[in-house]
């Protein structure tokens, strides 16, 4: 099985240039199974893998060197990543922020997920330069713009995120792009009707224990539908997108995939 994966690797290193020398590649066709055997990303644990020919050492040297020495074109390694996706079925994307010490570095990381079904993968991600600062509507299209260079903007179905990820610029911007769009939004935010009425969040909860859903209001200045739900823990449910809204809770669920994957990520 080994084998078979190492030569699958080789021939999409040939196909995609994430490397462009051909030792690396060889490298990284004895690399990338040694993870997976490994299930860790340290090197100490991925060495004991990596080619039993030699000793441990000599394995951990050649990994730090991979890394000290070679630029990976990152772009390339989501186009490789894109072959693990279904080909003709429509993705889904969550977009995040989170952020974690690293010993006495401070990550800041803003990532796209990209799924179908049950399955998806850390696509596409940028390192934020403002400490534990949130994303902007910038840095958001920024990087949707950047994936959307790999993936046809075509097939995504749905864009899911958290609260952090509202403002006009922003919702504005994947309404024009024609995206579909699913956001979760601050209890503070107010909702405008079209005959001018303006509506709290915490009011519509209190008159809607079961919950309730609203079409055609404005949040941020952009049109799109409201759900709202009181939940047990006191907050509230309050989403907001241009999806059908009688299944925009049932959409918002699939925001936990990311969660998921931070975890990994940072624990485990």
């Amino acid at each position: 099985m080994i084998m078979t994966l190492q030569s699958e690797i080789r021939r999409i290193l040939n196909e995609n240039q994430i490397v462009k020398n051909a030792s690396r590649k060889e490298f990284l066709g004895l690399y990338i199974p040694a993870l997976v055997q490994s299930n860790s990303v340290q090197f100490f644990k991925t060495a004991k893998f990596l080619n039993s020919d030699v000793k441990v050492h000599s394995n951990m040297t050649r990994i730090q060197d991979f890394y000290r020495q070679v630029d990976i074109d990152y772009d390339f390694v989501a186009i490789l990543l894109l072959t693990l996706l279904p080909k003709s079925k429509k993705l889904r994307i969550c977009i995040d922020r989170t952020e974690w010490d690293f010993g006495k570095t401070q990550i800041n990381i803003l990532m796209v997920l990209v799924g179908h079904g049950d399955f998806q993968i850390p696509f596409y991600w940028e390192m934020l330069d403002n400490n534990s600062g949130n994303s902007n509507s910038g840095n958001r299209i920024d990087l949707l713009e950047k994936v959307f260079k790999i993936i046809d903007k075509k097939r995504i179905g749905l864009i899911v995120a958290d609260r952090e990820f509202i403002g006009h610029k922003w919702l504005k911007w994947m309404k024009d792009q024609g995206l579909i769009f699913c956001v979760r939004v601050p209890k503070s935010h107010h909702i405008h009707r079209l005959n001018g009425e303006i509506l709290k969040a915490e009011d519509l909860s209190k008159s809607f224990p079961n919950g309730t859903y609203l079409v055609d209001c404005m949040i941020d200045s952009v049109y799109g539908n409201v759900y709202i739900k009181p939940l047990p823990d006191g907050d509230i449910l309050f989403l907001f997108g241009n999806c059908n809204p009688k299944f925009i809770a049932q959409l918002y669920r699939k925001r936990w995939d990311i969660e998921v994957c931070f975890q990994n990520l940072k624990t485990r």
